[in-house]
């Protein structure tokens, strides 16, 4: 509910501040008055585009700010997601800049206007004759029926449920490329692993199959240098470690004279041990120093296979192939593990389209179920204004395709006179009867939906008299569940407020303003009066507003 409105700068509003009731509330005012001034400025706080043409005085920001009562409203989940502070009274609020930049609020935290359109949505409904076009769109009339037939619960499970089958298909047609892709690879992919698992490849194999190969291409050469250092070293008469020995003997007898040569001959002593291990270690190599000619083939060909392998997968060690064959391990395996996510994903598609199909088929039941008493319910109505002769014919066609509030398509056909053909709404109903059947259909809704604050804008403008009454009655009765204003030219509609506010235009000596007033008792039957007869207000339109008053 609305219950103050703020207005700075804005058109010809130099600043205005009003406060608003529930119930039913009636705006008039002369034609330029600037009543479409105050639907504007509430535009602005909805989420309507702005420019510096809104602005009064161009060195000044405008600033429209709504207070709203929201606690009827259920939008806390609507803040939860949107990540802003839920207040029973809620702020919204608007600024246009000099320089063009316009900023949103909502309880002063800043929105783009994309939530401030979809908060706006669920506040306030405008509602102008030159908007009932709104009666001839397919997802208007199915938020009749669907009001009517109580599908709340099962169009919100139905749109969570659509939501996750269309991820599904989509999961599963990003998974069907990926294995047409997969699969063109997949023999010479395996052929590929195959070639580089029969290598039998092992880490830092290639640098000892390298050493081995020079050992075994000059193993001749080798044995004879070790067999000739072993000569050397062994020699009962000119050999390294029999002189050695008796080097170690000489300084031995003077160890004992000074540390620095007991030092020496710990160094020497050390020395002997170590040729000994070199000449112990010479003699195992050299006994294992064999020409092995097949061996030598052997590792030929492996090295072969390694070089070729690398030159292949232009690498240049046995590690890069190794991480290629398990790169190319998990494209093989990939391939089935893709073929069991796509049976998977399959079976879950068929399991959440079966939950769709019942879904929509009890949405369908629950509408089909509902025409007749939406039939009856918009002919009584508009009966009383003035269609006596209306009927409806409302088809419900059950698809095959899920459309985003079920699979059904509809028509609304429509007669105005005795011995018409049904024709669609749009094509049949004249202006006047476009904005009775909006009335209707918005009295019905209100029974059945929690409707959010409704402006009607001159939605009376064609009727007259007894027609006219009864339409400020059916206001006056919708107004009894929710907020309602009424913009209207018609005394009979505007005798039936709760509250009445004037519009109206002040002059001085610079320029001139747009101001709004409540009107007090006297002041409405003066308002009323004048509606009656005019400018030149007589007695009988006086007493004639006082009756209506009444």
């Amino acid at each position: 509910m609305l219950t103050h409105l703020t207005i700075k700068n804005f058109a010809l509003i130099e600043e205005l501040s009003i406060s608003f009731s529930e119930g039913f509330s009636i705006i008039t005012g002369e034609t330029g008055a600037g009543k479409s001034i105050l639907l504007g400025a509430l535009g602005l706080i909805l989420g309507k585009r702005a420019d510096l043409s809104s602005l009064k005085n161009k060195d000044e920001k405008c600033v429209i700010e709504g207070v709203f009562m929201i606690s009827k409203y259920q939008l806390k989940s609507f803040f939860d997601e949107n990540e802003l502070d839920y207040e029973e009274q809620t702020i919204i609020r608007r600024e246009i800049l000099p320089s063009g930049k316009s900023r949103a609020f909502i309880n002063d935290s800043p929105v783009n206007l994309s939530e401030l359109v979809l908060l706006g949505e669920m506040l306030i409904d405008i509602h102008s004759q030159h908007q009932t076009s709104e009666l001839a769109e397919e997802n208007f009339q199915f938020a009749i029926i669907d009001a009517i037939a109580d599908n709340r619960v099962l169009l919100e499970n139905y749109t969570l449920k659509l939501k996750a089958f269309r991820k599904l298909k989509s999961s599963f047609e990003e998974l069907e490329n990926s294995l047409t892709a997969a699969l063109k690879e997949q023999d010479y992919n395996s052929f590929l692993y195959n070639e580089l698992v029969e290598a039998k490849l092992i880490e830092n194999e290639q640098l000892e199959l390298e050493s081995d190969l020079e050992k075994l291409t000059h193993a001749e050469l080798i044995k004879e240098q070790f067999e000739k250092s072993i000569s050397l070293a062994e020699s009962d008469q000119f050999g390294l470690l029999v002189h050695l020995k008796e080097v170690k003997t000489a300084i031995q007898k003077i160890s004992t004279f000074s540390n620095e040569y007991a030092e020496l001959f710990n160094r020497i002593d050390s020395l002997t041990i170590e040729l000994k291990d070199i000449v112990a270690e010479m003699n195992q190599m050299a006994e294992t120093v064999v020409h092995d000619p097949i061996q030598l083939e052997n590792i030929h060909q492996k090295l072969q296979v390694i070089n070729s392998l690398q030159k292949k997968h232009q690498v240049t060690s046995v590690e890069e192939l190794l991480q290629i064959q398990n790169e190319l391990q998990n494209k093989v395996i990939s391939v089935t593990t893709l073929e069991e996510q796509k049976d998977s994903l399959f079976k879950a598609i068929e399991a959440c389209t079966l939950e769709l199909n019942e879904l929509a088929s009890k949405i369908h039941q629950n509408r089909i179920k509902s025409i007749p008493l939406l039939n009856d319910l918009l002919v009584k109505i508009l009966v009383q204004l003035g269609m006596p002769n209306v009927q409806f014919d409302l088809k419900i066609t059950a698809t095959n395709v899920f459309y985003s509030n079920g699979k059904d398509t509809i028509q609304f056909l429509i007669s105005t006179n005795k011995g018409s053909d049904f024709g669609l709404l749009k094509k049949v109903a004249s202006g006047g009867e476009m904005s009775r059947i909006m009335l209707a259909v918005k009295s019905i809704l209100a029974n059945y939906t929690n409707l959010p604050t409704l402006i009607l804008d001159e939605i009376d403008t064609g009727v007259s008299g007894e027609i006219a009454d009864k339409m400020g009655e059916i206001m006056k009765e919708m107004s009894g569940k929710m907020q309602l204003f009424a913009i209207t030219h018609l005394p009979q509609i505007a005798a039936k407020g709760d509250m009445h506010y004037k519009v109206y235009k002040s002059d001085n000596e610079l320029n001139t303003k747009t101001e709004i007033k409540k009107l007090s008792i006297e002041e409405r039957v003066l308002e009323i009066a004048q509606m009656l007869s005019g400018s030149s207000i007589s007695e009988s339109a006086i007493n004639h507003a006082k009756a209506l008053l009444n």
